[in-house]
């Protein structure tokens, strides 16, 4: 005897089917929803429009370095006493054409800086801090004589040795 079970089946097959398309229209729905409200909250955008906010920030600009060759090498006066002072410099920017004004002027700013540097005293040049100030002063200068002949300022100077004795 033959079972006729194509009846029964045919309507169950359908029921499995039709939620088996559902869950995978959710799935694809949320995955979507997910999608784009990351996109909206990473404020980037659905339609393709490149122009957003992130564009209007100015983008990251690499210092670049020059080194003053040679020591700047003074005499200084402490407690009725010469005292000596060695340095070795660099100089930080972000426009490479003050940097290049730096190498192009370098005999009047080597000139300015042994003065600021002769003009220390010792016993603050012994100091993190007295060390500091001198490179803070010395920055001072080298914008001052770069913006006398009309360049592009530093942004810093670096001691890379330090030594006074």
């Amino acid at each position: 005897m033959a079972e006729n079970n194509t009846p029964e089946e045919a309507p169950a097959k359908k029921g499995k089917l039709k939620l088996i398309i559902m869950l995978i229209v959710i799935i694809l729905l949320a995955i979507g929803l997910s999608v784009a409200g990351t996109l909206w909250f990473l404020g980037g955008s659905i339609t393709g429009d490149e122009s957003t906010e992130a564009d209007a920030e100015p983008e990251f600009i690499a210092s670049t370095y020059t080194d003053l060759e040679d020591a700047l090498v003074t005499t200084i006066q402490a407690q009725g006493r010469q005292r000596f002072a060695q340095v070795y410099l660099s100089f930080e920017a972000k426009d490479p054409e003050a940097l290049a004004a730096v190498d192009l002027h370098m005999p009047l700013i080597r000139s300015q800086l042994v003065m600021v540097l002769g003009n220390s005293d010792f016993t603050e040049l012994q100091t993190p801090e007295g060390r500091q100030a001198l490179a803070q002063r010395m920055l001072e200068k080298v914008n001052q004589v770069l913006e006398q002949e009309g360049e592009p300022a530093i942004i810093r100077v670096l001691l890379r040795n330090f030594v006074v004795q």
